[in-house]
């Protein structure tokens, strides 16, 4: 099929895909980038703001897992590229038009395009930065400030213009639980010594039950890079925040490609849900049976619906 030309020699798809990822301000012709303060496109040089297209009854695709990885959509809604890091391996997505000099982790200025271009899964949905790249700034500047031994070319280095925002990848995983469980619980009583002075014994009872819980939306980090701890302590997202992903979000900011593949998540948030599952049968024989100490519990619990 050929390919139609505009009268300047530029492709028809390639002025398309440079119009959107250039998002260029109505009013001056300046690029414009997504201002996380104002939710919209701001463009710097004339201070124009542009709303984004928002479906308010926009509710995440919920996929099979069996089926997902074949039916999660591939569209980022531009042209995108792979920059890999040969320093320390990071790969980050940014639309076709955006020039990346450094990498985003190690600083490397030696990036380059990534040669493995094989299908990027798409985002199903977003939640967009709250936090602008300046005050991103100060707040660090401020806390590491106190660190009193840190080294001070860190403290040097915390200018605005240093900090990169990025998109880290994360699954979600919904899932129908039963547990059959079993486990003692102990009730503590005492018992007179006879000379005045008591001691405390416990009897131990058995108990078993049924226990159901489903999860909805369990995070699980996508990045190999991120520390799963760091992570924990800035999450979880609020996904009832989540926007339906456009690519005017990603204007002005990378993403990093996932590097952990949906199946291995999978196993980590069941891993999750299962140390879920046992601490709440722990609680349930606590209330039920007015107990002071519960040891013991084994649960063997199977997952449906899960998507």
């Amino acid at each position: 099929m050929n390919e139609a030309y505009m009268d300047n020699g530029e492709s028809v798809k390639e002025a398309a895909t440079k119009e959107e990822t250039d998002r260029k301000c109505p009013a001056c012709g300046g690029k414009m980038s997504f201002d996380p303060k104002t939710g919209k496109l701001h463009c710097p040089h004339c201070e124009t703001d542009v709303d984004i297209a928002e479906d308010p009854d926009f509710v995440a695709q919920e996929l099979d897992f069996n089926k997902a990885e074949d039916a999660a959509p591939t569209n980022w809604g531009v042209d995108t590229k792979v920059v890999k890091c040969p320093s320390c391996g990071a790969q980050t997505i940014y639309d076709s038009t955006q020039i990346s000099g450094t990498c985003p982790y190690c600083g490397a200025n030696q990036v380059m395009d990534a040669q493995d271009q094989a299908k990027i899964m798409a985002p199903g949905g977003v939640i967009p930065f709250k936090v602008d790249q300046k005050t991103a700034a100060e707040k660090f500047k401020k806390w590491i400030s106190g660190k009193f031994f840190c080294p001070g070319k860190a403290k040097q280095q915390a200018h605005a213009d240093k900090f990169q925002g990025m998109y880290v990848p994360y699954w979600t995983f919904d899932a129908d639980t039963r547990s059959n469980y079993t486990g003692e619980y102990g009730i503590d009583r005492k018992v007179d010594d006879g000379d005045g002075k008591s001691h405390t014994e416990t009897d131990w009872h058995r108990t078993a039950g049924v226990y159901e819980e489903s999860f909805d939306d369990m995070l699980e980090c996508a990045s190999e890079r991120m520390n799963d701890g760091l992570m924990r302590s800035v999450s979880d997202f609020d996904t009832k925040q989540v926007k339906e992903y456009k690519s005017e979000y990603m204007a002005g900011f990378g993403a990093e490609r996932y590097t952990i593949k949906m199946k291995a998540a999978w196993e980590k948030a069941k891993a999750r849900m299962q140390s879920i599952i046992r601490s709440n049968i722990e609680s349930k024989i606590r209330r039920q049976h007015n107990t002071d100490h519960v040891q013991h519990v084994n649960a063997v619990t199977s997952f449906k619906n899960i998507t």
